[in-house]
């Protein structure tokens, strides 16, 4: 939950697709929520539920989160809700080479830890030892004991506002290209100016 007045975010494959989307709060009431935002490139999704007196988790500072550092994940694997694991930070930084997921062209930056994260955690906290969000809770490796991987939250901030105003990220391309100079052409070495 981000803000009291019901915007809650989560993962896109958790409600991608879905003809109704149903948030059930601890207090075992059930809300419709309303799609506000997706990304299925970074996998967040912001949903929104008519209610004006939410406890909003704070968010924390995911760069600031060390690997070695305490974590807790919350979620509800296996519909067994409001379950705790705890473990710790085991990397920072990790790519879509590292935990293959269904969009290859997605940009992904996840922090891996070992706390317990199975199907049904998708799209809940990973939080440091304040409380605060750290990460949104969003795969695991296949066959790997403890492996698992959350979006940095500080990613999740700088998407947000445009996910809430606009409903989607808008991206631009800079059209830059890098090359080994050693692997110039004559003619690109000659418009380029390249001696060496």
């Amino acid at each position: 939950i981000f803000d009291k007045d019901g915007i809650i975010l989560t993962n896109n494959h958790v409600i991608e697709g879905a003809d109704t989307i149903l948030v059930k709060l601890s207090n075992d009431k059930a809300y419709p929520a309303k799609v506000v935002g997706t990304d299925s490139r970074t996998d967040i999704a912001v949903v929104k539920i008519e209610e004006h007196a939410l406890a909003p988790l704070a968010l924390g500072d995911s760069d600031a989160i060390e690997v070695g550092d305490w974590v807790v994940a919350i979620g509800n694997p296996y519909n067994l809700s409001h379950t705790v694991s705890a473990g710790i930070l085991s990397a920072k930084g990790r790519t879509h080479e590292d935990v293959p997921l269904p969009d290859p062209t997605g940009y992904y930056n996840f922090l891996q830890t070992d706390a317990s994260i199975n199907p049904g955690n998708s799209g809940g906290p990973l939080l440091n030892m304040k409380g605060e969000v750290v990460g949104i809770n969003t795969a695991i490796r296949d066959k790997a004991q403890g492996l698992s991987f959350a979006i940095p939250i500080n990613m999740v901030k700088q998407l947000l506002p445009m996910l809430v105003r606009d409903g989607h990220v808008t991206r631009s391309a800079l059209g830059v290209s890098v090359k080994d100079v050693r692997s110039l052409s004559p003619e690109d070495r000659e418009d380029l100016k390249v001696t060496s």
